[in-house]
């Protein structure tokens, strides 16, 4: 992977360990040689995984919207730092520069940001890689959701394998580096159609 996305909040969380966690992913992405994409802000978890990989030396990009500059008080020392016109824009955008995404804890945006990732894997509009770091167990209500989903007849069972979760960030990172996408069933569209 040359770049790897991470979602994750614009708050700190209640536990110190989100932001021991964020470091340590910025600091596997930087020491693998990818560079970081990211939301673009300077605080909560955002902050943390930027300042990480940029003090490993590494290549950070933050995508971020004209309307959030000031409200999440955008990292101005970064390698690059887009502004863009919407929240729209900038997923896509994020998603076009990474060969691969991260999930950290975070709240509503993080979650619109995994699924909307998840959903692209399933309708077969990427290939790429996508993982969470479970810290604290953050995630583990999320997973028995999903795993739930799976029992209903929701998500396929050969989809469930499109999440891979790890505590460890570096131990993430490795697999994602070699993961290969499950052959899924039929595709509901072609990349051309989206």
């Amino acid at each position: 992977m040359q770049r790897v996305c991470v979602f994750c909040g614009s708050r700190p969380g209640s536990r110190p360990e989100y932001a021991i966690a964020a470091r340590r992913l910025g600091q596997s992405i930087a020491r693998s040689g990818a560079g970081l994409v990211y939301g673009g802000a300077s605080v909560g978890v955002m902050r943390e995984v930027a300042d990480a990989a940029l003090a490993e030396g590494g290549e950070v990009i933050g995508v971020i919207p004209r309307a959030l500059v000031d409200r999440e008080v955008a990292h101005h020392g970064l390698s690059e730092l887009r502004v863009v016109d919407s929240m729209h824009v900038r997923k896509a955008m994020m998603a076009e520069l990474s060969d691969g995404f991260v999930a950290l804890p975070g709240g509503f945006g993080t979650l619109d940001e995994l699924f909307e990732t998840l959903t692209w894997a399933q309708l077969g509009i990427h290939d790429k890689p996508v993982g969470l770091v479970d810290t604290c167990g953050f995630w583990r209500p999320l997973l028995s959701l999903v795993d739930h989903m799976v029992t209903e007849g929701f998500i396929p069972d050969d989809q469930r394998g499109l999440l891979l979760v790890e505590s460890d960030p570096a131990t993430l990172l490795a697999r994602m580096e070699s993961w290969v996408a499950p052959a899924l069933g039929p595709k509901w569209m072609r990349l051309d159609e989206t």
